[in-house]
This record gives C-alpha cells, structure tokens and sequence, in this order.
C-alpha cells in the first residue's frame, strides 16, 4: 500500500497531546500515512495573523486534500475568525458528518440503544456571517439558504445512509415560520427522498424534533439539518450518548476533507496527560475510511470499543463500579494499541470491509434560472419620530407613494403595523415599509423604485437597506407581514 499524503495540524490547548495518541495508535495499526504538519490556530493568531492561518497551510492541504486536525483556541473578541469555519467554507467542505452511539453500559448514558448520525449543512444558514447594525436597536444576521447548497447535503445523507444500511433519514426544519428559507430545505428533502424510496423519510419540526431526539434518540437513524440546527443538536447527541468528548467529526467536500474532534481546546487540562483522545480518534477512523484505508478503520475502532469495555478509561468517564482503571492520554494511547487485533465482546464490533462509511462528495446541480418578475420593493426605515407611532410614520409616507408604485404596509420587527395595526405593539426603531403597485399584479420597473426611493430621500426620511420584490415563475420571492 502506498502512503497517503495527510495534511497535520496539532493543534493548540490539549490539541498536541491527543494527536500524538491518535497517531500513534493509527500508526501502530498499520496506517500507511505520509504526515505533512502545519501550523495553524493560537500560535499564528499571536504573530499578528488575524486569520490563524499560515500561508502555507492552504498549499498543503490541496496538495494533500486530506487535513486532520486537533482541536484550535480561537481568541475571543473582534477582529479572530474561526478557523473551522473559514476551512470549511474555502475548501467547501459542505456535508458534516457526526456519528453519535451509545456504549453502554461502560459509557454513563440514559439512551442504551443510541446509534444514530447527524449530517449537517456545514456552509449557509446563519453560518454565512453577514450582520450588520442597522439602526441604535436593531442588528441583523442574513440567514441564506440555497437550492444547490441543500440538494446536495440532503443527498449526500440519503447517500450515507444508503452505504452504511441505514434504514430512515429525518429532516428537521422551521419551515413553519422561515416558510421560504427552511421551507426550500423541507421542499427538497421531500424532492429527493422520492429517489430513494427503499429508505424511510420523515420531516420534523425542529423544536419537537430536537425533543424528540433527546427524550428517545434510538427512534431516529440519519438526520439532516441545516447549519445551525446540526451545530447545536450534534452535540446535543454526543452528549447524551456518553461524552462531546468522545465524538468524531467528518467534514467533506468534492476537493478536500477534514476529520477532527467535534470538542475545543480544553487549554485548562493542557499538559496534564488528562484528555481524552477519543474524539479525535474517531475522526480518524472516519479518515482512515475515507483515504482507502477501512482495514486499518476497522482495527482502530475495535481495539478502542475492547478497551472501553474493559473498564480503561480516562478521567471524564471514569466510574466506580464501572471502571477498572483511571489512566492518562498516553496510558489510553497505549491500551488501545495493546488490543489492536481485538474484538469487542459486549458492544458490537464494526466492519468497514464492504466499503461503508464516509461516502464522496457530489457537484452541485444547477438548474435554469426562473421566470424573475420585478413586483415591489422593501424600504427599511431608521425612523424615530412621533413616539414611533405607526400610522404617523404611514401619513408621513403617503406623499412618497405615486401611481405606479405605492406604500402598502409598514411592518416592525417583522410584524405589520400599518394599516390596522394594534396599539399595544411594542415598536423599535426599525422599520419595513413595502411599496408595490396600486393595481393587484402589476409589475414595476427598476426606474419606478429608483425614483420613489429619491422621493423618501427627499422627505427626510434615512434609508438603511431595501430590498427588491419578485415572483419567481409567478410565485411571490417574499415574505409577508405577521398579521398580514
């Protein structure tokens, strides 16, 4: 077997320590790698790069497309970008992969029968970090969901589970409030679903959903989430399986892949032989899988499960009655090579021999643009006058209004408030105003909203953003007002 150029970044806090273990049990089970290091996280963000990132790192890890990496200390306040983020979304790593299992009764769990995989979207959603302060109350966070961007997460889930014989993917969604954004994603998981009809689909809403997945996880198999939804119930899962600890990461793309623990640096257990390397081993199981290596997953993965159940353990799961031996990172490292070989007796060995596992990623599908039909436009107002009364801000903006293009209701924080607005509404200082045309259905034309945004600038008024108004093959391209 030749060796596999992998891409190495030690990492920083207990980073350092739990790589030297992962690689040494990797190394001793035959693992044929060739290690690139580089240096990435606290130490480049303290020489005055602000991105964390050494130059070199990104020629390494095209050169490899394979980046394994303990965990980073990302400094907090402004100015530091996340370094997972920014790898993820440079190298579009888009599908993240988290397994979560129980290994009871040598791992504390209330959910024995867990075993289940959370795949997320890993670059849209909120996660695309556009905000801005709009006015002195009102910030925003761009929530951008695309076509291209869901249709490949969601098949790459029904595709992992079509690999590794899982039997139902769940979709968790909000789709009840964000109708267009979370309501695509629901939209095409059903779309693609259909194309898999030998596995079951469901769809949840994702506040019972994520109950739901907390109170009796063994009801669910593969679910896929947007970005923040899988963010925060993926480590939700591993929790309750046992430990965030002890979970794996898996992050793919058509060009590259990164494998990681999905836990932090821990900077307070640094250098103590304490830490737990399971995470990050698990990743690189999940990375053994995915360079051609699934013999060596296998053996890795065995003799980590013989050595759970026999009572080995560190410090964050240790239990009297339960463990038999409390031992460091290194001592960890050492018991799992010792069994390498081994199966367990209790949990039930795996098998990567018949190719499962971490599936290739897919190219995006484009598909012909729709029929776009320019109907009205938003105008957001910072607007602080009158005891922010609504319908003197609607009198105030009925001389803006003309024949082609007019207001027709102002709503705040997302709630109409003009005409028939409550008096009880509470109002901040930020204000959607819509115009459309006076006829029902009529288009307008990009002049007409130039010139009724020349007219409110005109009266006074302080434009902070608009946003323009389509159909797309006859299907309105926006939202309504609450109480609409």
């Amino acid at each position: 077997m030749s060796k596999i150029p992998v891409t190495v970044a030690y990492g920083d806090g207990i980073g350092p320590e739990i790589m030297a273990a992962c690689l040494h049990i990797i190394n001793s089970a035959g693992a044929e790698l060739e290690i690139e290091e580089v240096v990435v996280g606290e130490k480049v963000y303290l020489s005055g790069n602000t991105s964390g990132i050494d130059p070199a790192f990104w020629d390494s890890i095209r050169r490899t497309k394979v980046f394994y990496k303990a965990p980073l200390t990302t400094p907090q306040g402004s100015g530091f970008k996340s370094i997972n983020v920014t790898t993820r979304k440079t190298l579009s790593l888009y599908a993240n992969v988290r397994p979560s299992r129980s290994l009871h009764p040598f791992v504390d769990t209330k959910h024995p029968k867990m075993d289940l995989v959370i795949i997320r979207e890993n670059e849209e959603d909120l996660y695309a970090g556009i905000e801005h302060r709009q006015t002195d109350e009102v910030y925003q966070c761009l929530k951008l969901i695309s076509r291209p961007g869901s249709e490949r997460i969601i098949r790459y889930a029904f595709e992992y589970a079509k690999a590794n014989n899982r039997k139902k993917v769940t979709c968790f969604t909000k789709d009840n409030i964000m109708k267009l954004t979370d309501g695509l994603f629901h939209k095409v998981f059903d779309e693609i679903a259909a194309d898999y009809p030998e596995i079951e689909a469901e769809h949840w809403i994702v506040d019972i959903g994520a109950a739901k997945m907390a109170d009796t996880p063994e009801n669910f198999d593969v679910i896929v989430l947007p970005n923040l939804y899988g963010d925060v119930l993926s480590d939700v899962a591993a929790q309750i399986a046992g430990s965030v600890g002890m979970a794996g990461s898996a992050n793919i793309g058509e060009h590259a892949a990164m494998f990681e623990a999905i836990h932090g640096s821990a900077p307070r257990r640094a250098g103590q032989n304490l830490a737990n390397p399971s995470g990050l081993l698990m990743g690189g199981v999940m990375m053994l899988v995915h360079i051609g290596q699934p013999e060596v997953a296998e053996r890795v993965h065995n003799a980590w499960l013989r050595t759970i159940e026999e009572g080995i353990h560190t410090y964050d799961i240790y239990r009297e009655g339960v463990s038999r031996e409390k031992v460091g990172t290194r001592e960890f490292a050492q018991a799992i090579v010792a069994r390498l070989g081994q199966q367990p007796e209790t949990l039930a060995p795996v098998s990567y021999a018949r190719g499962a596992g971490i599936p290739t990623a897919m190219p995006a599908v484009y598909r012909k643009p729709a029929q776009r039909e320019l109907v009205g436009v938003d105008v957001f107002l910072y607007w602080d006058q009158d005891g922010r009364d609504p319908r003197a801000l609607g009198e105030a903006l009925k001389s803006t209004s003309s024949d082609e293009i007019a207001l027709s209701i102002i709503t705040n924080r997302g709630l109409k408030v003009w005409p028939g607005g409550a008096p009880e509404t509470f109002c901040t200082d930020h204000w959607r105003c819509r115009f459309m045309s006076p006829v029902d259905g009529q288009p307008v034309t990009q002049q007409q909203i130039i010139d009724l945004l020349q007219r409110v600038h005109e009266g006074g008024f302080d434009i902070i953003k608009t946003e323009q108004l389509y159909l797309f093959d006859g299907e309105p391209g926006f939202s309504l007002g609450q109480g609409q």
